[in-house]
């Protein structure tokens, strides 16, 4: 019997993002490019960054045709210093762990429409970017150049195993952040399953990171917290453990014993749609799965919804 799906919405909040392409000579070098360059970025509550893993891209789809992927990288939209936040974020999460990987190369990704941004054109109207390339190839010492690589205005700076090249501009748009499900399970097993299937199937959309590790937090947070120096902290009212104790209002459905819960960040409200609704599809018949549901706070942690029930989503 397929899980209920709670009639709800998650609430996702604005934030700015950047979004690069790696290169490397393989699937494995490039596989370490992507997990050392998004790192210790799952929640902005205490990491500078949300970052994660976009896509994969065909070699025969990348500029120097080798094996890609697209990485995001987004930070909070309220934060009155957001852009130089994001740009300090990319230059040293691409400056320590992309330069510092065997074989890599890094290029701009037109953030609003995912386009390769040819950094020999001038901007788009509106386009905002940060110089990550000439500012990575500081690292040259004096000995860095630019180039025509690829088609592409580049930095080239020499280093022991011979040259990495990254494009000269990042460019960086509006996102979405706080995409979310929670799955509500019999066993943990039954919660930890959905979710993962969950996560999986969000995962092939297009312009959405999963920043969690494997796509699943664990912790789910609320905002706010007892302790003055924290932003967040546990929801005490759906931990199955304080189910009972004194001062706590459970908030539990009948029979859960575990929750695990998604967080989707994306490019835009309907790539974010499109993830939501794939997850729920996947997840929806996990053996002892009660509920999927969602996070919100009312409106006021963000004015973006992603309702469960998609009948229920206004036309964007």
């Amino acid at each position: 019997m397929p899980a209920t799906i709670d009639d709800t919405y998650a609430e996702a909040f604005r934030s700015i993002y950047a979004s690069v392409l790696i290169t490397a000579r393989d699937r494995y070098w490039l596989d370490k490019a992507i997990n050392a360059s998004t790192g210790n970025a799952s929640s902005t509550i205490l990491c500078d960054c949300e970052a994660g893993l976009d896509r994969y891209v065909e070699a025969s789809e990348t500029p120097d045709n080798r094996p890609g992927a697209i990485i995001q990288f987004h930070v909070p939209r309220f934060h009155k210093d957001r852009e130089a936040r994001l740009e300090r974020s990319v230059l040293v999460r691409v400056s320590q762990n992309v330069m510092t990987c065997p074989t890599t190369t890094v290029f701009n990704v037109l953030p609003a429409d995912g386009s390769w941004y040819a950094s020999t054109q001038p901007p788009k109207p509106g386009a905002k970017w940060f110089p990550l390339g000439r500012k990575t190839a500081y690292f040259g010492d004096g000995h860095q150049f630019t180039a025509e690589r690829f088609e592409r205005r580049c930095w080239v700076v020499p280093i022991l195993s011979g040259e990495f090249v990254i494009e000269r501009r990042c460019g960086f748009a509006d996102g979405l952040m706080g995409g979310n499900l929670w799955f509500f399970g019999a066993t943990a097993d039954a919660a930890l399953d959905a979710a993962t299937k969950a996560a999986a199937a969000a995962s092939t959309v297009p312009g959405v990171i999963l920043p969690f590790p494997g796509g699943v937090a664990s912790s789910g947070s609320k905002a706010g917290s007892k302790y003055k120096f924290s932003i967040a902290s546990t929801f005490a009212e759906y931990c199955p453990t304080l189910r009972g104790k004194e001062g706590i209002t459970s908030r539990l459905p009948e029979g859960v014993m575990s929750v695990q819960e998604i967080i989707i960040n994306g490019a835009d409200l309907p790539t974010i749609v499109k993830a939501t609704q794939a997850a729920i599809a996947a997840a929806k018949d996990t053996p002892d799965l009660l509920t999927i549901s969602a996070g919100n706070y009312g409106g006021r942690l963000g004015k973006s919804f992603i309702y469960l029930h998609p009948e229920k989503q206004p036309a964007a």
